[in-house]
């Protein structure tokens, strides 16, 4: 499968944080989830794979162009879409195609009308006085509505109903469905995450934790919920979190697989008559315990 996205050593310095030393790749085809707590360096991250922020080493190339190169007809390729609307308080819907045709060379005024009526978007209203659905609906409209191959969007569906955000998220797997288109999503809704995404990338502090496959993840994480003395037993190599309280302990463990077949459950039931269970871990909670041991293991946040 081709990479339409590497990223090797990204780095980032800003007084008091550093994005330090991202590496990833992106397959052409999937919808990459990407995850962390407010501050974690995802908008830095996407930031420095558009080249609107230089970085301080590393490298990003992007459908098989390097950011920085005098070429730079690959944009044409690439639908972005932030948490805010760009587009000028006075403008009507109706005269941004007008003034998108001039830019984009493969601008395709029928394709963004037909995304216009299906959203709803009322071509006489000034973009001031859009609700903030309407205003991402908008700028996905846009971003879809010349030749992209990829979309990069940074907290698109943040701020927006249920109703709202499954619609988008179902225009999203559309845009995948040929398998040679890509989105790039990061969002604090970790239930769109799950939904749409094929691999998970989380972040932490600026350090990147891990890229895996989504499937993966929810089949194999789960939460154990044990006495202090069960959880002694529990191998250390599958750890990846842990939490604990006067009723016992929690614990995130990598894979569950490995767990029962290290007779966990006998070892455990013979210390303790406690109940042992396992709880399917989402998404949310892998980035809490994760993000927690990291901070344990620093004594506290360094920022």
């Amino acid at each position: 499968m081709e990479n339409v996205i590497t990223v090797k050593n990204l780095t980032k310095r800003y007084e008091g944080f550093t994005l330090d030393n991202v590496s990833f790749q992106i397959p052409e085809g999937a919808v990459v989830g990407f995850v962390g707590e407010n501050g974690a360096g995802k908008s830095t991250t996407m930031r420095a794979i558009l080249g609107l922020v230089s970085a301080d080493k590393g490298e990003v190339e992007i459908l098989e162009h390097r950011i920085g190169e005098k070429d730079q007809s690959w944009r044409e390729q690439i639908g972005v879409v932030f948490d805010e609307c760009n587009f000028p308080g006075v403008l009507k819907v109706k005269y941004i195609q007008k003034i998108l045709r001039n830019m984009y060379r493969s601008w395709d005024d029928e394709k963004f009308l037909k995304f216009v009526t299906r959203f709803e978007l009322p071509l006489d209203k000034a973009v001031k006085d859009l609700s903030r659905g309407m205003k991402m609906k908008l700028s996905i409209a846009v971003s879809l509505s010349h030749d992209s191959r990829i979309l990069i969007l940074d907290e698109a569906t943040s701020g927006l109903d249920p109703v709202i955000r499954n619609e988008i998220l179902d225009i999203f797997r559309e845009f995948i469905e040929d398998g040679k288109h890509t989105v790039f999503l990061s969002s604090h809704i970790t239930s769109d995450i799950e939904k749409i995404a094929d691999y998970i990338m989380l972040i932490h502090n600026g350090k990147l934790l891990f890229i895996e496959n989504k499937d993966e993840i929810l089949y194999n994480y789960c939460i154990v919920r044990c006495s202090k003395k069960q959880a002694e037993l529990i191998p250390e190599e599958l750890i990846m979190g842990k939490e604990e309280n006067e009723f016992g302990v929690s614990v995130l463990v990598k894979n569950k697989g490995r767990l029962l077949e290290s007779s966990f459950e006998s070892r455990a039931g013979a210390v303790d008559e406690s109940r042992i269970v396992f709880d399917r871990a989402g998404v949310e909670d892998i980035l809490i315990y994760l993000v927690k041991k990291e901070e344990s293991g620093k004594g506290g946040r360094s920022r």
